[in-house]
């Protein structure tokens, strides 16, 4: 896969709005830790290469466990995340595949039980902002970096 455009070198104008709403997010309140496993989750769902090794990557670094990073793909079936990352993560399958669910109310109510008001927007945010970069990371094919040259080296 090679890439088509820079889109950061294209049009940093129209991309400084979506840097400054990650900027916001990040302020927001959510946790670190739940905002890489959305991230990772809805990239995992996407499809994003890029956005998928990033996540990951973020999500490592800032202390995730292996575990939790191996079985985020089938959360539902694993003991390691707390009932609020599971209805986070629930919230974001269903806004990520809201063409086929139009996000069920029992998947609302839930989430809504763990988050207030204000963390509801939030995370609804970072579902939608990570929805966008992995469209502009997939349509513009952005390769991830390859970092298995560092470690065999």
């Amino acid at each position: 896969m090679s890439p088509r455009i820079n889109h950061f070198a294209v049009a940093p104008e129209l991309l400084q709005p979506m840097l400054d709403m990650e900027e916001r997010l990040r302020a927001s309140g959510l946790e670190h830790s739940l905002n890489e496993l959305v991230k990772l989750r809805v990239s995992q769902i996407n499809g994003c290469a890029y956005c998928i090794h990033m996540h990951t990557h973020d999500a490592r670094t800032n202390g995730e466990s292996e575990d939790r990073l191996h079985l985020l793909n089938a959360w539902h079936e694993s003991s390691l995340y707390s009932e609020r990352e599971r209805a986070a993560l629930a919230w974001a399958e269903a806004l990520t595949r809201v063409e086929t669910n139009r996000a069920p109310d029992d998947v609302y109510k839930t989430m809504a039980k763990y988050f207030s008001e204000h963390e509801q927007v939030a995370l609804t945010l970072v579902v939608t902002t990570i929805n966008a970069w992995n469209r502009l990371a997939i349509g513009f094919a952005v390769p991830h970096p390859d970092t298995t040259k560092a470690t065999a080296a």
